[in-house]
C-alpha cells in the first residue's frame, strides 16, 4: 500500500506541535492522546495496527497491535482522516514532553528507519510500524534503549520526536560513540553495540556512565541532546539540580536549614 501524500508544518521551538494538510480521504496515524486541535472535517478512529496493509486480517491487526504492548506503547492508533468532499483540512499533534520533532521522508529509508521505541509520532496512513530486536545482548541491557527498538517503513512521511535538540550525523565506514539513551534513530546498516566508558576512575568519577553507546557503519544516525530519563532526573526535587539556585556550598547549607 502506498503512503498518503500529505503535507505538513512544524511549530514552535521548544515544545513543538506537527500541524499536518489532508486532503480529501488521506490519513494520517498517530499515537492515542497525541492530538492538538483539528478541524471540523476530520474524523478520527481508534484502531489496532497500523492500516499499512487495506486487506489486513484480524489476526494480523492483532500481531500488529501485540507488537506495540511489547514496545511498551498503546494497544491502538488513532487514525485521522478527512472526511470532507473538497478543500484541505488540518490536524495537529504534540509529544508529551518537551524536545523536537524530525520529518523523515522514508522514500529516501529503502531498508526503513529504527526508532528508539517512544519516538514514533505520527506518520501518513501506509507507513507499517514493526518490531526491531537488538541482537547485542550488551545493547539491549545496557544501551539505554532496551532489546526492542521500533522500524518505521513505507514511502511516505513520518515524524519522530525526541528530546531536547536534535543533531544528525552521516557516517561513512566510522565509529560514533554516543551517550547511552541519546540514541533517537538509526539506519538499519549502522550496528549498535555498548562500550565501556574508559579506565576504571574515569568510569566511577567522571560522570558519563559506565557504558557508552556505539554506533558503527554507513548511514545516518540521530541523537537527542536531552532523553526524557535525564529531564525527569534534572527536575526531580532529588536531582543535581535542586540546589544550584542557591549558588555556592554555603547557600546551599543555609537554604537547607531555612528549609527544616
Amino acid at each position: 500500500m502506498r503512503s498518503h501524500d500529505v503535507d505538513y508544518r512544524i511549530l514552535g521551538s521548544d515544545i513543538q506541535v506537527l500541524e499536518v494538510e489532508l486532503d480529501p480521504q488521506e490519513t494520517v496515524i498517530a499515537e492515542a492522546g497525541a492530538m492538538v486541535y483539528m478541524d471540523e472535517a476530520i474524523a478520527f478512529e481508534t484502531k489496532m495496527g497500523d492500516g499499512s496493509s487495506a486487506d489486513q486480517s484480524m489476526l494480523g491487526k492483532l500481531f500488529s497491535a501485540g507488537t506495540r504492548l511489547i514496545t511498551g506503547e498503546s494497544l491502538f492508533l488513532t487514525h485521522f482522516t478527512h472526511r470532507g468532499s473538497y478543500g484541505k483540512s488540518r490536524v495537529a499533534f504534540s509529544a508529551p514532553y518537551p524536545g523536537t520533532i524530525i520529518p523523515i521522508d522514508l522514500s529516501t529509508l529503502p531498508q526503513g528507519l529504527i526508532v528508539q521505541k517512544d519516538g514514533f509520532l505520527a506518520a501518513a496512513r501506509g507507513t507499517q510500524i514493526s518490531l526491531h530486536f537488538n541482537q547485542k545482548f550488551g545493547a539491549g541491557l545496557f544501551g539505554g534503549e532496551g532489546f526492542i527498538l521500533q522500524k518505521l517503513t513505507g514511502d511516505g512521511k513520518a515524524f519522530v520526536h525526541a528530546g531536547g535538540t536534535i543533531i544528525e550525523k552521516h557516517l561513512s565506514n566510522e565509529l560514533l560513540r554516543v551517550d547511552t539513551g541519546c540514541v533517537v534513530a538509526f539506519e538499519p546498516g549502522i550496528d549498535f553495540s555498548v562500550a565501556r566508558a574508559g579506565g576504571l576512575k574515569s568510569m566511577i568519577f567522571g560522570g558519563e556512565g559506565l557504558l557508552l553507546a556505539t554506533l558503527r557503519g554507513t548511514g545516518r544516525v540521530w541523537i537527542q541532546s536531552m532523553p526524557v530519563k535525564k529531564l525527569i532526573q534534572a527536575l526531580a526535587p532529588w536531582g543535581g539540580n535542586a540546589r544550584k539556585e542557591s549558588g555556592t556550598a554555603l547557600g546551599g547549607i543555609f537554604g537547607s536549614l531555612l528549609d527544616e
